[in-house]
């Protein structure tokens, strides 16, 4: 008999349904988010979890004991965790309210949804079951799944109907990551699935943002997601290899470095957004005096 109703309470519980619900794994920022606790709470339960057998732990994430294919995806939450937290956060400097977004799915990927929450209004499509729990109903978001095939490692779906509902859409930006950077195939996958849903996107969006981490550059991946003359902005955490940088300025690509970004204020041209809130601030305060129409050179 199973006696988890006894044993467990029932936040741990609902824990367990978040996870279940995400595919296995989660960070643990993200089942606060979900679940509308704290992290501590989360670690808490977490803890409990694991001493009953329920839950694995890792950095900074919980994966399921039960799901055989999760450790995969848990252990690419952990690796590099800090590096993609601040690649995350570069990501959505480049990024304002209300925009429309296409996001894939990707350990990094979860990091950029939690960054994401921040803004207000977005409207953002993804084959993500992480990214889409992340941004439901949050200030404002509209999420929505591109349905597909589930492939349980990935924790994402894939196919012709995720590429067809995704294909519906016109992009602000669209923000992929990697598993390899190569110098002559560019922006590699593992899955060609993967690989086939970004290049279907390729003609819908204004900007294609790549997020990777320094280990993808020279790394090996047999499909191509997006060559280089595709890409507009490439953010990672520190400056490529010399032998990458030539490639990437012939292709137009901008490189963001995470590194030398200052979260609290950030380099010029990544605050589209507060740029835009200190321009709105100072229109306002320019109608009350009668002067808003007024141009200045």
């Amino acid at each position: 008999m199973d006696d988890d109703s006894v044993t467990i309470p029932h936040r741990g519980r609902e824990l367990l349904d978040v996870l279940a619900r995400l595919g296995g794994s989660a960070r643990n920022t993200q089942i606060a988010q979900i679940m509308d606790v704290s992290e501590e709470t989360v670690r808490r339960l977490v803890k409990a979890l694991a001493r009953a057998n329920k839950v694995e732990r890792v950095h900074g994430g919980t994966f399921l004991s039960r799901a055989q294919d999760t450790p995969m995806f848990s252990g690419a939450l952990e690796y590099n965790a800090d590096e993609k937290t601040n690649i995350a956060k570069r990501v959505c400097g480049l990024l304002e309210d209300e925009m429309v977004l296409f996001i894939t799915v990707g350990s990094t990927m979860t990091h950029v949804a939690e960054q994401l929450r921040e803004l207000r209004g977005l409207t953002v499509v993804s084959n993500s079951l992480s990214v889409v729990a992340s941004l439901a109903d949050h200030n404002g978001t509209r999420a929505v799944l591109a349905g597909g095939e589930v492939i349980r490692s990935e924790r994402g779906s894939f196919g012709r109907a995720a590429e067809e509902l995704a294909c519906q859409y016109s992009y602000d930006a669209v923000i992929c990551g990697a598993d390899a950077l190569s110098l002559v195939g560019g922006v590699l996958a593992s899955n060609p699935l993967e690989a086939d849903l970004t290049r279907a996107l390729q003609g819908n969006t204004h900007r294609m943002i790549v997020a990777a981490d320094h280990t993808k550059f020279g790394a090996k991946a047999a499909n191509v997601s997006c060559p280089f003359d595709k890409v507009t902005d490439l953010v990672t955490d520190i400056a490529p290899p010399d032998a990458f940088a030539p490639v990437l300025k012939q292709a137009g690509v901008q490189v963001h470095i995470a590194s030398q970004y200052d979260v609290k204020s950030g380099p010029d041209e990544t605050e589209p957004r507060k740029q835009k809130k200190n321009k709105e601030t100072s229109e306002s305060k320019a109608g009350k005096s009668g002067s808003r129409k007024r141009k200045t050179k």
